[in-house]
């Protein structure tokens, strides 16, 4: 059985490139959502920290988690971010 995979990943806008994080962001929101394993993908802004967004996904499967990892999606995702923002990422699986 497979178990599915939630990610947090936070990205943190540097000073003066929240507009262009976001809108990155938001572009990239709607090309992930047709990947293959996809169940969530929901961008959240902090309320206390505003330059700092939150991604919340939710993969069927490790493997379709490694696909979007490889995917172009998340590549033009990279190539907008660089410079612009930092990014840490969480993989959680439930605990039963």
């Amino acid at each position: 059985m497979t178990q599915p995979i939630a990610v947090v990943a936070t990205i943190t806008a540097h000073p003066g490139q929240r507009h262009a994080v976001i809108d990155a962001l938001r572009t990239a929101v709607a090309a992930v959502r047709l990947e293959p394993g996809c169940e969530q993908y929901v961008l959240h802004e902090d309320i206390d920290q505003p330059n700092r967004l939150i991604m919340i996904e939710r993969w069927s499967s490790a493997a379709a988690l490694e696909a979007h990892g490889h995917g172009a999606a998340l590549a033009t995702l990279g190539q907008a971010l660089k410079d612009r923002a930092d990014l840490e990422i969480i993989k959680l699986i439930a605990v039963s």
